[in-house]
């Protein structure tokens, strides 16, 4: 089974709602988006009994389609790595690697509920894209801080990013 903390961690990275992306000039659109990347720090508060609050560094890279995902403790030691593409997920919780169909069925396994990745990129490039169920905040963007609150599915959900 993975463990909590690596849940909660790999839940806040892809609740991760808004951002600064970076991205290499003088590339089409298309590359770029393929090759961006996002590091940081996340915080995910979870009003559920018993509260529950997480601490992670991440580094996302890729896109919607095909990328991966590390975490890593506040001590420097890697929590997971999630990979995609077309077709396949992988889980790596340096224990036990988990295969998944897709994305989307691993982040179902380890949070619980789906998410839309898609979204998730869109708000890294800075585009309000609605979410059923959350509210994003953008209006910290150019500090590199973000926030966004899980209203529904119940428990509710505060999300805080500090991007580097």
């Amino acid at each position: 089974m993975v463990r909590p903390s690596l849940i909660a961690s790999a839940l806040l990275l892809f609740l991760l709602v808004t951002g600064c992306a970076i991205q290499p000039k003088n590339q089409p659109r298309e590359e770029q988006t393929e090759i961006s990347s996002w590091t940081g720090r996340i915080s995910l508060q979870v009003q559920s009994e018993p509260p529950q609050a997480f601490f992670a560094g991440f580094n996302l890279k890729g896109k919607a389609e095909k990328g991966d995902l590390t975490l890593i403790s506040p001590i420097g030691n890697t929590l997971g790595v999630m990979r995609w593409s077309p077709g396949e997920a992988l889980l790596d919780s340096g224990n036990d690697i988990k295969r998944f169909s897709s994305i989307d069925a691993l982040l179902r396994e380890t949070t619980g509920a789906a998410f839309p990745l898609t979204a998730l990129f869109d708000w890294l490039d800075g585009k309000n894209t609605i979410l059923d169920g959350w509210i994003a905040d953008l209006t910290q963007r150019d500090a590199k801080k973000i926030s966004a609150k899980r209203t529904d599915p119940a428990p509710q959900a505060n999300l805080r990013i500090v991007l580097d």
